[in-house]
């Protein structure tokens, strides 16, 4: 370790404590010690101390005591003329860093300034870790970049983002250089910032680089089941599979040193534009741990090279940058040059399955006007025709084209995409035009992206991009007519209709022991993928995630219990786990990764159970916010009267059919009763439940279980009248 940068990362690290000293104090002038203290919507504390050594800090009185653990991770400044093994001195020092950050940026929410304020975000709330991390497990996103400081220009700032975001990664951005921020830089540039887009603007200040790592902590401790204080696992999680890195650009002072201490603590390397002493042997990190002067055309690709990154760009033959960073984007009315559908303009989107010798490959034909013929503004007709065929191919994959479509259109810079079948809504930019950007290159996107993902399917794709509206109108009649005889044939299928079940053991590489198994009335959990998707993803990729089950012999047809089930579940958990009940969350409940729209609890004096899902950030009857449910069930473990499951699946006649159902669920979130209303009222009708959506507590209704049971006494909830869970 170079004494240098050990020096100058202790140096920082002392100087950090001290500022974070100097705020807990004017904290606790003005507050008090007993003022509470957290980063918003969150279950993890400050889940950097908590992740490392189970403290729960919730005032300011316990900051006190985080910090005493700071100074006491705090190394003596080394003199000039004493040499010593200086690694475990400065990763002791960035761990004190990253402490007394977490101390400040805390104080902050209480006294100010606010970490959020104008185009700065502050920490991420559990609500966007559950949303975004779904893209780390099926990797959409293969890492993050954490870009410290700023770049020489805006130019080549643009330049670094926009190749950060076309290689998938995530930009989370903190601290500056002269008084400038990266963010900042992009800001004025015109590049829309936020989560939607990957380029995460956290803070301007150095101390906002622990909403970077504290993202990671959380993301160890919901979705890997690694436990607060086992620091050890922590990190190892963190560096095999979040895979991050420091990008440094300008100047780098002790502070910053100290935060990239704090980062090798995890894996995480740093690459920097400027001349600053290196650290090459391999150790802590994969592979080198601090590489200066990088040239800024060199820098991202040499970031993942030394990260050890495995990153697939799509290669799309179109005239604007293409990557799922750009799917987010939105776009104005006033840099809008066209907007096609909206209400009261034909528009679709289909896809259909042809035989061999009845279409021809790459053929991408504009029936009408091009970009370049329509008026500037909204009301443009469009229909999307794609034909597709293959030997493989089969009728049910249909739908499952059209609905990647959304994604692989949304994924070109300049296009904003909304809705699905003929119910859409899309808007092109002026800058996507003007780089020459037209409808045409819909089907470029279509076919290379349907050959790239589906090539065990497809042998050919032809794409037809209807723009007048007679040629739109015409084909609405086919279109809807096949969107209707799909629906009839999706809702027709049962558990018992099936002889498979399939796997997805996509999330393992979050959640190793975790196992989703889908039915046609069970989807996954994370609710993206149903039987369907499932079936289609074998037939893709016949090694992937998604595997056959053969249901075989009934164990128990009340529980859901099949011998075939049981089997796959031990050999692909590891042999973690010996039985998983489909029907229900008391005996042998299915396995829950982290990635679940919802969790369901037991709620034991009522008899019944609360749903919950993730967009609910407060406290819930069971005591538990959403964030803190989803650490006890999370990780791929089974929990006996709780389990991770889709909204879906509430509708679903086999929910928890093997505890008595529908009847049992007592309380969920408004806005969730709201969203679910007319599947819940369908399936309670089904079950012989009257009026049961205005039996179901919500927040607005009762807040503590006593409360819920208080309710359902009024009402006459049915739940009263079934027999005991256990």
């Amino acid at each position: 370790m170079s004494r240098i940068i050990a020096t100058a990362a202790i140096r920082g690290a002392h100087s950090i404590v001290k500022q974070a000293e100097e705020k807990l104090r004017e904290a606790i002038e003005s507050k008090g010690k007993d003022a509470k203290v957290d980063f918003p919507d969150t279950g993890y504390y400050l889940p950097i101390i908590y992740s490392a050594t189970a403290f729960e800090v919730k005032t300011l009185g316990d900051c006190e005591e985080a910090l005493g653990h700071a100074r006491a991770l705090l190394p003596p400044i080394p003199e000039e003329k004493i040499y010593l093994p200086y690694l475990g001195w400065a990763l002791d020092a960035g761990i004190a860093t990253l402490f007394a950050e977490e101390v400040i940026e805390a104080c902050k929410y209480l006294i100010g300034p606010n970490p959020v304020d104008g185009i700065w975000l502050g920490a991420a709330a559990d609500v966007i870790l559950r949303e975004r991390g779904i893209e780390f497990v099926d990797g959409t996103a293969p890492g993050f970049a954490a870009v410290v400081g700023a770049a020489p220009t805006n130019k080549i700032a643009v330049q670094i983002a926009t190749e950060l975001q076309e290689k998938n990664l995530y930009v989370f951005i903190s601290g500056n250089t002269d008084g400038k921020s990266f963010a900042e830089q992009l800001d004025e540039e015109g590049v829309q910032l936020g989560w939607e887009t990957r380029l995460v603007p956290f803070g301007k200040n150095i101390t906002s680089t622990i909403y970077s790592l504290g993202f990671a902590n959380k993301a160890a401790l919901s979705f890997g089941g690694i436990k607060p204080a086992d620091f050890t696992r922590n990190l190892i999680y963190n560096k095999n599979r979040i895979f991050a890195f420091v990008m440094a650009l300008g100047e780098v002072d002790d502070e910053k040193y100290a935060n990239a201490a704090g980062a090798i603590n995890y894996g995480f390397p740093t690459i920097a534009d400027t001349d600053i002493p290196e650290i090459l042997p391999t150790g802590v990190c994969t592979y080198e741990h601090v590489v200066p002067l990088i040239t800024h055309d060199k820098i991202v690709e040499k970031c993942i090279e030394v990260r050890g990154l495995k990153v697939a760009a799509a290669k799309v033959d179109i005239p604007v940058s293409y990557g799922p960073a750009f799917e987010g984007e939105r776009i104005r009315k006033d840099d809008m040059q066209i907007e096609v559908g909206g209400p009261g303009t034909p528009a679709f989107e289909y896809v259909v399955m042809r035989d061999n010798n009845e279409i021809e490959d790459g053929k991408i034909e504009v029936v009408g006007p091009e970009m370049d013929e329509m008026e500037i503004g909204p009301g443009k007709p469009l229909g999307v025709y794609v034909e597709v065929s293959g030997r493989k191919m089969q009728p049910d994959f249909e739908p499952i084209f059209e609905r990647r479509t959304h994604h692989f259109l949304g994924e070109a810079q300049g296009f904003f995409h909304m809705g699905q079948r003929d119910i859409i809504r899309h808007r092109i930019s002026k800058d996507a035009f003007n780089k020459g950007f037209r409808i045409k290159h819909l089907g470029n996107i279509i076919h290379s992206k349907y050959h790239e993902e589906y090539g065990a399917l497809l042998d050919k794709v032809q794409v037809t991009l209807y723009t007048s509206k007679e040629e739109v109108e015409k084909k609405l009649d086919e279109v809807k007519s096949a969107f209707t005889e799909r629906d009839e044939r999706a809702l027709g299928m049962t558990d018992a209709s099936v002889n498979q079940f399939y796997s997805c053991t996509l999330c393992q590489s979050f959640a190793p022991s975790h196992v989703c198994i889908i039915s046609p009335e069970r989807s996954g959990l994370c609710g993206a993928v149903s039987w369907l998707d499932g079936k289609a993803g074998y037939e893709i990729t016949p090694t992937g995630p998604n595997q056959p089950i053969e249901k075989g012999k009934t164990i128990d047809e009340k529980l859901g219990l099949w011998e075939g089930t049981n089997e796959f579940l031990f050999n692909a958990s590891n042999k973690e786990f010996e039985q998983v009940s489909m029907y229900s969350m008391v005996t042998n409940p299915m396995t829950s990764c982290g990635c679940f729209e919802c969790i369901s609890a037991m709620l034991p004096m009522t008899n019944g159970i609360m749903t919950v899902d993730r967009d609910y950030t407060g406290m819930t009857p069971c005591g538990m916010k959403f964030s803190t449910l989803a650490g006890t069930v999370g990780g791929g473990i089974q929990t006996p009267g709780f389990v991770g499951h889709s909204k879906f699946y509430m509708g679903s006649s086999k929910f928890i059919s093997g505890d008595g159902g529908l009847a049992r669920l007592v309380w969920m979130p408004k806005h969730l009763k709201d969203e679910l209303t007319d599947a819940l009222t369908e399936a309670a009708n089904e079950a012989g439940l009257e009026d049961f959506i205005n039996k179901i507590a919500d927040e607005t209704i009762a807040q503590t279980e006593e409360e819920v049971l208080e309710h359902l006494q009024k009402v006459k909830h049915p739940v009263l009248g079934l027999d005991p869970m256990f």
